[in-house]
């Protein structure tokens, strides 16, 4: 890992001192994303109200620029100015680091829902968008979200590494997890407030790894 990297971290530590006694988790998260991203994978997220609009957020940090510029390669920059949008497109389109939200397809989750059951929408897709060596990431301040202990099941059965994001304790997800960042708290709102600040800088530290500064190029 990057100093410039690792600094992310440092921060996150000084600015909530609450989370040094997890500290070793999350480096170990960071860890996992780095490799998981140099190696072109991609995370699947989930959970439930607050932790579902989590999920998106991660999305969103993951799938366009957070910090740094993340220009498209220049080889598929010059493919695409063969289009008559092509060099807009180019100047615009940002690499992504592959993340997809599950708690986003409405049609599939209701549907599976209705037919089959609620409670295995998540493990559902897990089982139709995960691949060997993806990242399953789990978030319930409770760590016993039923459809979420389900996906992390089906994710371990497929060969995916199970991170979970909880509360203090961690409950069932943290027997499952390959990593689990149980936060120092046990009332939700209160987990919640500290999930953010953890996922922001492990986007951050991702990003930081996996991107040059300054350069158009992507390091993959």
């Amino acid at each position: 890992m990057k100093k410039t990297t690792e600094a992310y971290l440092i921060e996150l530590l000084d600015r909530y001192p609450a989370l040094k006694t997890i500290e070793d988790d999350i480096y170990a998260a960071a860890e996992s994303l780095i490799h998981l991203y140099q190696h072109k994978g991609k995370i699947l997220i989930c959970g439930n109200g607050g932790s579902a609009a989590d999920s998106l957020h991660i999305v969103g940090e993951l799938m366009k620029s957070f910090k740094q510029y993340r220009s498209i390669p220049i080889e598929l920059r010059n493919k695409l100015e063969k289009y008559e949008d092509g060099y807009e497109l180019g100047n615009h389109l940002q690499m992504p680091l592959r993340a997809i939200a599950l708690v986003c397809e409405s049609g599939l989750n209701t549907a599976f829902a209705n037919d089959v059951n609620p409670n295995y929408v998540f493990a559902q897709q897990v089982l139709g968008y995960g691949d060997k060596g993806d990242i399953l990431m789990g978030i319930s301040t409770s760590g016993n979200s039923h459809n979420v202990v389900y996906a992390a099941e089906v994710a371990k059965a497929m060969g995916l590494t199970v991170m979970a994001l909880t509360g203090q304790g961690g409950g069932k997800l943290k027997k499952l997890a390959d990593i689990c960042i149980a936060v120092p708290e046990t009332e939700t709102f209160k987990v919640q407030e500290l999930h953010l600040p953890v996922y922001h800088a492990l986007c951050l530290a991702v990003e930081n790894e996996i991107f040059k500064v300054g350069d158009i190029s992507w390091k993959q």
